[in-house]
This record gives structure tokens, sequence and C-alpha cells, in this order.
């Protein structure tokens, strides 16, 4: 799964219609271009083939305020809005996503409704604690990791990990099921973009010739 597409998509999703400045200006005021490499040509990219795959509808409106051509805004289709909630699901209940999937995963998280909220992340710590159950019986020696030598250590790192992520999912939902952060349906939810024309203190200063776009 691409987090790129996870978090192209949301990006244009919360302005209702943005360019692709605005989306560049978004992920990289969310540091995006540090942990998901969303720079901004594949920004660019993403937004020019999802429109072409219809989860994106362009608009061509007047010219940029510095005289150049056109911008082009996009919207979601009906098609890109489930593919926003297909993506964002499964970023949130399947582990095996990279580090990229899971934060875009968690910075879309208040759009759905909090019980849904917590059913995926309950589906997450129980694929989790299934995986270590089906590794720690299925592929450690009896004797445990250590007759494996240095290689071992591989078999440490990942239950280590599983089990990390485990006891934070779990804290997540406490937090939620507790009453943190406003979801879909609760109120007006923490709005996390740029106001137009407002200063990015995390702007990367790149130029792309799809800056004008």
């Amino acid at each position: 799964m691409s987090a790129m597409r996870l978090l192209v998509l949301g990006a244009v999703r919360q302005h209702g219609r943005a360019h692709g400045y605005q989306v560049r200006g978004d992920l990289e005021y969310w540091g995006a271009h540090e942990w998901a490499q969303a720079k901004p040509g594949s920004i660019y990219h993403a937004l020019k083939q999802m429109a072409k795959q219809g989860l994106l509808r362009a608009h061509d409106t007047a010219p940029s305020p510095d005289g150049g051509p056109p911008r082009t805004e996009y919207e979601l289709t009906d098609a890109g809005e489930a593919e926003f909630f297909t993506l964002l699901r499964d970023a949130l209940a399947r582990p095996g996503q990279r580090n990229d999937v899971r934060s875009a995963g968690l910075g879309f998280l208040v759009e759905l409704g909090r019980a849904e909220a917590v059913a995926l992340l309950r589906e997450r710590v129980r694929a989790l604690e299934e995986w270590r159950a089906t590794a720690t019986e299925e592929y450690a020696p009896a004797e445990g990791p250590s007759a494996l030598g240095h290689i071992g250590e591989i078999m440490r790192m990942w239950v280590d990990a599983a089990d990390h992520g485990a006891a934070w999912t779990r804290g997540l939902i406490a937090r939620i099921e507790g009453g943190a952060y406003v979801f879909a349906g609760e109120g007006a939810p923490f709005v996390g973009v740029l106001a137009e024309g407002a200063e990015n203190p995390y702007a990367t200063g790149e130029v792309h010739p799809g800056d004008e776009a």
C-alpha cells in the first residue's frame, strides 16, 4: 500500500478542493516529506495519476496570483472517497504496514467514527498477538532464539516490535475510549491543514515545476 496515495487523498479531502501547492504545503507541514518521502514531484504525479484513475476530479481555475498558468484544483470523486476509507481502514487494522503507512493512517484516524476506530485498532492488536504466537510456537527453537546464534536476534527484534506495537495500540484504544479527540459525527474536528496564504514554518523551499499548477 502507498502512503502517498492515502496522504494525497486525505489532504485533498480535508480542503474539499485543493491545488497541488496546497497539498504539498500540508504534507510538508505534517513532516511527511521526511517520514513518507512525500517529495514535490511525487505529490504532483500522484494527483495527476489519481485524476486519470477517476479518484480525483480536476478543475482548471483562474490564473495563479503571480500571473502563471491556471491552477488545477482537485476534489475527491465518489470512487476517491471510497478509496480513501479503504486505505485508511487497512492502514489502521493491518499490522504489517510500513511506518509511513501507519503514520498516514493515524493522521486521518478521526475521519472515522469513534466506535469504528476502536474496532479497527482492536483488530490490529488481535493480528499482532496472533503473529507473535505463530512466530514463537512454530519458528523459534525449543531452547530459545539463542540456539540460532546471532540470527536469533532477528526473532527477538520482531517479537519485541510486536509486543511494543500491541501495547501502544492498547494505550491508544484506552485514550479513545476515555474520550480523547473529536471523531466524525461528534462536532468540529481538529483541523490540521494550513489556511490559504498562511506561512508554513516547515516548508522545504524546494522548487518544483508543478508549484504553479
